[in-house]
């Protein structure tokens, strides 16, 4: 009888627990280097998980992970055993980055992409000045605060939840654009966005009051503006055990 998975890969984390656990796993199981593979198995913990989602991003390659890190909201159980099963019942999760477009003081462009979040931060003593436009027209003609974020659902539950923003299911096809420590106005919270829309964040006075913007983990300092909207054109699969998929983790973590 076919299998769903062929060729399974493993990569880990630089932690003796994730590196153990691979290791393990790759005595009792056959594998391949990950670029032959059409399933990766990630040993680790969230930070893991974004890495191999950045690492394979386009490949629409399927990552399982398993929980050898710190929190693991992203993960399965580790279990040596039965995985060969445990990937032939896994629930698929599709997600979409966001695509960021910043420009610096110097006029250049820099791309990139966010699992999680973009957000623009102070660099200095002084707060940023911004002002955001969705799709074309200005919502917010000036934003005095140490910065702001727009979140995926994936990524509701991280930076976006720490700094008050709303916990997004995944199939909720909206953006959470999410200051941070708002200035002025002062009871400016954190605004639901379709996921269609196109967000252009402008810098006032960028050369007092330096931004970066922030991709996930790729930084650009010193931008002008950010203009970021969702990339539908590339698809990031995740694997997660049956009743255990992303919608049933963000339910969980809304009730606590």
């Amino acid at each position: 009888m076919a299998r769903r998975f062929n060729q399974i890969a493993f990569i880990a984390s630089p932690t003796p627990d994730a590196r153990q656990a691979a290791e393990l796993l790759m005595q009792r199981y056959d594998h391949v280097p990950p670029e032959e593979a059409d399933v990766v198995v990630g040993l680790g913990g969230d930070g893991l998980m974004l890495q191999a989602l950045h690492r394979f991003m386009g490949t629409g390659k399927p990552i399982y992970g398993m929980n050898r890190g710190t929190v693991g909201f992203l993960m399965n159980e580790f279990h040596l055993e039965d995985l060969i099963e445990r990937l032939e019942v896994a629930q698929r999760s599709i997600v979409h980055p966001l695509l960021m477009v910043a420009t610096d003081v110097l006029g250049l462009t820099h791309t990139a992409r966010a699992v999680n979040e973009v957000y623009m931060l102070r660099q200095t003593h002084q707060t940023a000045k911004l002002k955001i436009s969705i799709d074309g027209q200005v919502r917010l003609p000036e934003l005095i605060a140490d910065g702001v974020l727009a979140a995926t659902p994936v990524g509701s539950t991280a930076y976006n939840l720490s700094v008050g923003g709303p916990i997004l299911p995944i199939s909720s096809q909206l953006i959470a654009l999410t200051p941070i420590s708002a200035f002025r106005p002062r009871r400016q919270g954190s605004v639901l966005l379709p996921n269609h829309a196109r967000i252009r964040i402008e810098v006032k006075d960028p050369e007092y009051r330096p931004v970066a913007a922030v991709a996930d983990h790729t930084e650009f300092r010193r931008v002008a503006r950010v203009e970021t909207q969702l990339d539908r054109s590339t698809d990031l699969v995740m694997l997660h055990d049956p009743g255990q998929g992303m919608d049933e983790r963000i339910l969980r973590e809304q009730f606590g």
